[in-house]
């Protein structure tokens, strides 16, 4: 909610050396680069002759970096709190939930915020809707964006 930490951000993420990431991108990117080790190994692996003194250099290779990312995986996610990953989740939506009209179907008021609340996904899908009138049925497509949290999903569409 500070304007002046928003520009400053701003400022920072549009600063050559961050290559327009967003800072998000910078908390998430070494817990990203630990789970893809294994899948570049084993494309490695795939690709390398099997009869070939390489390849079983390759698999030892690869069931080491599994090795390592099954340790450091959990050391990860014990150091990201429930509150940093609701933090992050906010943080990194709060500038796409803008100018999104919600359409709820519950009558309560829906508390976004939470401490046990994190985001899992998003993203943007067309959705195919069926009108079904008197005597037609019509299919037509619509964008819609969605936020999978860890407890509840929430499509919405563009005002």
């Amino acid at each position: 909610t500070n304007p002046a930490f928003k520009e400053v951000l701003s400022r920072i993420e549009s600063h050559e050396d961050c290559r327009n990431l967003t800072m998000f991108s910078f908390l998430i990117l070494p817990m990203q680069r630990v789970t893809r080790l294994p899948l570049l190994m084993d494309t490695i692996c795939q690709k390398t002759p099997k009869d070939s003194a390489k390849y079983e250099n390759c698999k030892q290779a690869l069931k080491e970096v599994s090795k390592v990312r099954s340790q450091v995986i959990p050391v990860l996610f014990k150091h990201f709190s429930q509150m940093d990953r609701t933090l992050l989740s906010i943080f990194k939506n709060s500038s796409n939930l803008e100018g999104l009209q919600c359409d709820f179907l519950a009558l309560q008021p829906f508390p976004l915020v939470s401490s046990s609340r994190w985001l899992v996904k998003r993203g943007e899908l067309t959705a195919y809707v069926e009108d079904t009138g008197l005597f037609s049925k019509r299919t037509s497509k619509q964008q819609v964006y969605f936020f999978l949290f860890n407890d509840v999903l929430i499509i919405t569409k563009k005002k």
